[in-house]
Order: structure tokens, then sequence, then C-alpha cells
């Protein structure tokens, strides 16, 4: 797997057609916090469709099983935040 790139806000949107056309993944920075990630979908494009819908139906299925929101959700995957225990 390539070695993820970390980079600040403002240098992934001078630098986007740059990123979004490379294979490496990009995590992106604001304030010295990860704010999100590009992780570029590489071969076949129906295969990557399926998996999003996959992932879809099993966040309907976590929310539907845990009663938790979307945003209560979200946060858990925040990396600013603390993991709850």
């Amino acid at each position: 797997m390539p070695k993820l790139k970390n980079v600040g806000v403002r240098e992934f949107r001078d630098h986007a057609t740059t990123y979004l056309s490379g294979s490496d993944p990009v995590a992106v920075s604001k304030h010295g916090q990860v704010i999100g990630f590009y992780i570029p979908v590489e071969g076949d494009r129906e295969q990557a469709r399926r998996a999003i819908e996959r992932l879809g139906r099993s966040v309907e299925e976590i929310l539907e099983e845990t009663g938790m929101t979307e945003e209560e959700l979200a946060q858990l995957f925040d990396l600013r935040r603390a993991l709850p225990e």
C-alpha cells in the first residue's frame, strides 16, 4: 500500500489536480489536525460502486441496531476526539 501523504488544506487546494490524478492516499490537515482524507479508487469503478453501496447498507444497519444518529456515528470517526470508553 502506498504511504499516506499528509498535506495542509491550502496545499491540497492549490495542487488538487495533482493529488486527484495521483494514486497515493492523502490526509488533509488544517491547523495540524486531520480534517479529511482523499483515497483514490484504483481499478474497477463498478467494484468501487458496489463497495460504496455495501458500506451504505452497513451504516444503515449500524444506525438501526444502535439507535445512533448519523452525527453520533460520524463523531466516532473524528480523529480530533478521544475514543469513547
